[in-house]
């Protein structure tokens, strides 16, 4: 596929639960696009402000629109409106988009509605749902291991009951073992869905899946059955937390030693607890002309924390975000940051941090403002 074969903008959603890899995978796809000679727009979303994806795409040099206060299904509009906004600025070729991680239903809500009201404008790709593999086990009862409560799980599994294709990320993580059982059963429990295996990190299958995405397009199949008010009380058990902190230092410090270290401090806070971490991430920007990062990531309350970027040099100071998303009161992820922040782990490495912005709350019930039904 070369340049001027897409004769009008495609949409593609990468939906996935929290911690699937949405954001490393949304960066690869947008660099496999780029090198077909094709113009990217990038569409984050989350239920507040202050994210560490639109962030960590930015750093990478993509033009990135983010959609904040609700999920695409609940800010249809403003998913439309923030395409527009690309489309002025770099008029893409494709519109890569991630919903947020506690989604569903959006093929009823955002992919049909796109198709039927927009379809002058948009060719709109199958759903591709990310799935974490070991987390995927535990939920679907193949792995032991922490997990999540019946209604979360929930959630999960709607995920992956409208998925196109289930892409089984982090491949390279697991054995040949796991690979099979849990292909074997998501192409049985799900077999509307076509399974694929990749690593965004690591390269493996990406191609496959990226030309597969580009080269169809959403079929009008059966609407899911779906009970949101199910839907709304497994959402709302999982808390949210979003934090930009000013970090500084009267000398120069190991900003990557530093994010692991209050990674596993706010691992072991929450875990105390016995709450599951769905994600934990945390960006540093130094501020530098050049963009980079420092960046870690956390899937599980009992995961090991991943250092997904780095700084080749020590920095005096810069900011810091963090988010986190947990099946937890909202008030035990903000006493956990709180505590954090202030205990040793800051003075072992002399720095001073200052909350510019921190909140923490429950998503609200979801309340799509289109749902496009397709009967059998």
């Amino acid at each position: 596929m070369i340049a001027g074969t897409i004769p009008k903008a495609h949409y593609i959603m990468i939906g996935g639960f929290l911690g699937a890899g949405k954001t490393t995978a949304l960066a690869q796809f947008g660099e496999f696009v780029k090198g077909r000679g094709l113009r990217v727009g990038l569409i984050s979303n989350d239920q507040s402000t202050g994210l560490v994806d639109t962030t960590m795409l930015r750093s990478k040099g993509f033009d990135v629109e983010e959609i904040a206060g609700g999920c695409f299904c609940c800010r249809f509009n403003s998913l439309v409106d923030a395409a527009n906004r690309l489309t002025e600025a770099t008029r893409p070729d494709v519109f890569l988009a991630e919903p947020v991680g506690s989604c569903t239903d959006l093929v009823a809500t955002v992919s049909y509605p796109l198709s039927r009201i927009y379809g002058d404008q948009f060719t709109v790709a199958p759903l591709s749902v990310l799935v974490d593999p070991s987390r995927c086990a535990r939920v679907l009862g193949l792995a032991e291991g922490r997990s999540f409560s019946s209604k979360v799980a929930y959630v999960y599994r709607k995920q992956l009951e409208e998925a196109d294709l289930i892409v089984i990320n982090k491949c390279d993580t697991i054995d040949d073992g796991l690979r099979a059982s849990l292909t074997s059963h998501l192409e049985s429990e799900f077999p509307k869905a076509t399974v694929m295996l990749c690593s965004a990190i690591g390269g493996e299958g990406l191609d496959d899946w990226f030309a597969t995405v580009l080269e169809t397009q959403c079929e009008s199949a059966a609407t899911m059955t779906i009970d949101y008010a199910e839907y709304a009380e497994g959402e709302a058990l999982l808390g949210w937390l979003n934090c930009t902190v000013r970090v500084s230092c009267e000398t120069e410090f190991d900003a990557n030693a530093m994010l692991s270290d209050l990674a596993e401090q706010l691992r072991t806070h929450i875990a105390a607890g016995g709450h599951e971490i769905a994600h934990l991430k945390m960006t540093l920007d130094a501020g530098d002309s050049e963009g980079s990062l420092a960046a870690v990531s956390l899937v599980g309350s009992d995961e090991t924390v991943d250092q997904r970027e780095t700084l080749l040099d020590r920095v005096g100071g810069g900011e810091l975000i963090i988010n986190i998303r947990a099946e937890a009161d909202p008030e035990v992820l903000r006493a956990a940051t709180t505590a954090v922040l202030s205990s040793k782990t800051a003075a072992n490495h002399g720095v001073s941090f200052e909350v510019e912005h921190l909140e923490h709350f429950r998503p609200g019930k979801p309340t799509p403002t289109h749902r496009h039904e397709v009967s059998q």
